[in-house]
């Protein structure tokens, strides 16, 4: 049952393998990027609890030792300490440049250990095995990699490509329902932002996949993964149609930066409200028809997401202070906040000139449904 799609990149192109027990064939799958038969995982503490053992006995099925580092699970793990102590432990182990990292987690997981792998002896290769629907469908395709600054979200860190992508779709029935929900945020942004098609597939089908159809989930992390190689073949390096992929993500990384990174806002759960935003402003800017945004949070709603600012439990800054987190996001081009908006459902484009006053009347007015 496991279905394959390719990243074309040229001499970097690279496959994504979806489908169930993956982990098992990881040895298998790995051994065409091994010079020798050894790899460095590296893993938090609640995936290597779950599945270290699953994927150790993967790769010594082919033969293939591994060596682990469990970090803490978090947000809080991607900074400067985090990324510290995954390169301190792969040179300890005397990890070559032929050598292999595999980063094995979720979104924090996959951008802190592809950054690691970046930049440790100046680039070594390494593979993506994303254990969270979040990562499945977004963080593990593309190459971007990095850490958080204390002043914003992936401000720190690299383009470096991963050698494969194993989404092996057994492990997100052991995800907290809060957690694999969150990582849909991702799924709807795609159809939100290029297949109006998609998104009416995931209205009808979307509660399935939630409550554990595989068939169903294996077709929306393909079509999610389908959607971001062919961007990502066209705009490695976000030049120009690869932006697209930040919808929901100006408004949303604001918010998640007011929440601390905390539990109080997932990124998924972010990027969901930042969606709704994006169509709320399009919408008063008279560039999307005037249901669509009522339409998306409908959809969220139905599928047990957060979807106003007013979801978001505790004291929040007010609109001139989550703008000005805003300027902190690094989409802002020459002290412009770039934003993603919508012509309507699939119709996404980027706009660097948009009225900030109407911005602003946007979160003020979102802001009043907090009590």
């Amino acid at each position: 049952m496991t279905d394959s799609l390719n990243v074309a990149l040229g001499a970097r192109s690279y496959d994504i393998k979806i489908g169930p027990g993956l982990l098992a064939q990881a040895g298998a799958l790995a051994l065409p990027y091994l010079q020798q038969k050894r790899v460095f995982v590296l893993t938090d503490e609640n995936v290597a609890a779950l599945h270290l053992d699953t994927l150790r006995a993967g790769f010594a099925a082919s033969g293939v030792t591994m060596q682990s580092l469990a970090l803490p699970a978090g947000e809080k793990t991607k900074g400067w300490p985090g990324l510290e102590r995954a390169v301190e432990w792969l040179i300890k182990q005397r990890v070559e440049r032929s050598d292999i990292v595999v980063a094995f987690g979720g979104g924090v997981i996959g951008d802190l250990a592809g950054f690691a792998a970046a930049v440790l002896r100046r680039g070594v290769d390494f593979i993506q095995i994303p254990t969270s629907l979040l990562a499945q469908v977004d963080s593990s395709v593309g190459g971007k990699t990095g850490i958080n600054s204390v002043l914003g979200k992936n401000l720190i860190g690299a383009f470096h490509q991963p050698k494969l992508v194993l989404a092996d779709t057994d492990v997100l029935g052991t995800l907290p329902p809060r957690e694999f929900i969150s990582g849909y945020g991702e799924v709807v942004k795609y159809g939100l932002l290029g297949d109006a098609s998609f998104f009416e597939w995931l209205e009808a089908n979307g509660p399935e996949m939630a409550v554990g159809n595989e068939a169903r989930r294996i077709h929306a992390i393909r079509r999610s993964c389908e959607m971001k190689a062919d961007i990502v073949a066209r705009d490695e390096k976000e030049h120009g149609d690869r932006a697209l992929l930040n919808l929901g993500h100006t408004f949303g990384h604001a918010l998640e930066a007011a929440t601390g990174y905390s539990a109080r806002l997932l990124h998924g759960e972010g990027v969901a409200i930042g969606c709704a935003l994006a169509f709320e402003l399009s919408m008063r800017l008279g560039l999307c028809p005037q249901e669509d945004p009522s339409r998306v949070r409908a959809h969220l709603a139905k599928m047990g997401m957060k979807k106003d600012v007013s979801d978001i439990e505790g004291d929040l800054p007010d609109a001139d202070g989550l703008t000005a987190l805003m300027g902190q996001d690094k989409k802002v081009s020459d002290g412009k906040i770039a934003f993603i908006l919508a012509h309507g459902i699939g119709k996404a484009f980027v706009e660097k000139q948009v009225d900030m006053g109407m911005v602003k009347a946007v979160l003020e007015d979102a802001l009043k449904g907090i009590k």
